[in-house]
């Protein structure tokens, strides 16, 4: 049974978005050549979509030394998701399906308001939260969230809205282009920063990850990342970055980690990574406790696996997730197993080992039950 049922409430936004015509799903009617004694219409439908979490792997340029700001490169990954399910109802209401779901309810209430009224559509929706991601964590989730909510809405009553109109009317997309790139297609995906406000960034590049690449994820359950006026603040409050450093990333990625990922050679990708996550995490350190990784555990972790595998380390975004990219299962294995004898996993640590996703987020049309 569902936890919570909250009404929506339509609150004044900032945001605005195309006014679209709606076309609304029909009933089917009976045809006059059938010779049956009663018709039947078909079973209304509801929109279901699933949406992947991402890491997001460091940024390009964030002192904007030729007027672009940060540009960045991350990863869509299985493991981890976000599905939630739309059908029209009497009145707007969100419902969580279960309790890890429900702190998203007034926010999913919040997305529900503004994509009615660009869509200038009266029609009553509920929306159920199946799973969501771990919010704060450095897995996108407010993105994926927003997206797949806006997905969900823009099919059920036929709008034309492409994932980055969605993004612009829900206010996503405003530093980082890589979750909008992630819910469209998954991959390796590099971005190019936004060009100003309200412009999402532009996809540079997107590969294929290796099917036999594995990622270590290390979540410490017991913190979360920088998020909303804090994180302005400290991004704020950061120090010009050097446009030598900016040049050296673009470099890596171009002629490093982009084609050791489209080639599948890991060894030069893992040292474009690393250093990657170096220089990037060295800039934001002072926002974090002065450390690249926001969990001292998951650093701690992380740390040793640098040293006794092949392997591209880091954290994701604000973390306090972080990351450990091997080049196959076994190794994967190999690592966490002896990571664990050695005493290194802390309690408060959640490991697991995920694959790349190599496409985007999932979407069905389910019909619903009938009344008895």
């Amino acid at each position: 049974m569902p936890l919570i049922a909250e009404p929506t409430a339509a609150q004044p936004s900032g945001q605005s978005g195309p006014a679209s015509p709606v076309a609304r799903p029909q009933s089917g009617t009976q045809s006059a050549s059938q010779s049956v004694s009663h018709s039947v219409s078909p079973a209304p439908v509801s929109t279901v979509v699933s949406a992947t979490a991402r890491l997001h792997l460091g940024f390009l340029d964030p002192g904007a030394s030729l007027g672009r700001r940060f540009g960045s490169l991350g990863l869509s990954i299985d493991g981890l998701s976000t599905t939630v399910e739309l059908l029209p109802a009497s009145e707007d209401r969100v419902v969580a399906s279960n309790e890890a779901a429900q702190p998203e309810c007034a926010r999913v209430s919040r997305l529900l308001a503004d994509l009615k009224r660009a869509a200038n559509l009266r029609q009553a929706s509920e929306i159920r939260l199946h799973t969501t991601l771990p919010a704060h964590a450095g897995f996108g989730s407010g993105t994926q969230l927003a997206l797949a909510v806006g997905r969900a809405f823009a099919n059920q009553y036929q709008l034309p809205w492409s994932t980055a109109d969605i993004a612009r009317i829900l206010g996503r997309g405003g530093r980082s282009g890589v979750g909008i790139a992630a819910f469209d297609q998954g991959g390796l995906l590099l971005d190019g920063g936004p060009q100003g406000a309200g412009h999402v960034p532009p996809l540079l590049a997107r590969f294929d990850f290796p099917e036999a690449w594995r990622i270590v994820l290390v979540q410490d359950v017991t913190r979360t990342g920088l998020h909303g006026e804090a994180e302005k603040t400290a991004i704020r409050a950061l120090p010009p970055f050097p446009q030598e450093l900016a040049a050296q990333m673009c470099h890596r990625i171009l002629m490093q980690i982009l084609p050791a990922t489209a080639e599948g050679d890991f060894a030069p990708f893992a040292e474009g990574v690393n250093l990657l996550q170096k220089t990037i995490g060295d800039y934001f350190a002072s926002a974090q406790g002065g450390d690249m990784y926001t969990s001292p555990a998951v650093g701690r972790l992380l740390h040793w696996a640098g040293q006794h595998a092949l392997a591209a380390t880091g954290q994701s975004s604000w973390g306090p997730t972080g990351f450990a990219i091997l080049p196959s299962q076994s190794e994967a294995e190999r690592l966490v197993q002896t990571a664990r004898h050695a005493g290194l996993i802390d309690p408060a640590l959640r490991v697991q080992i995920v694959r790349g996703r190599n496409r985007g987020a999932q979407i069905s049309r389910p019909a619903l039950a009938r009344a008895a």
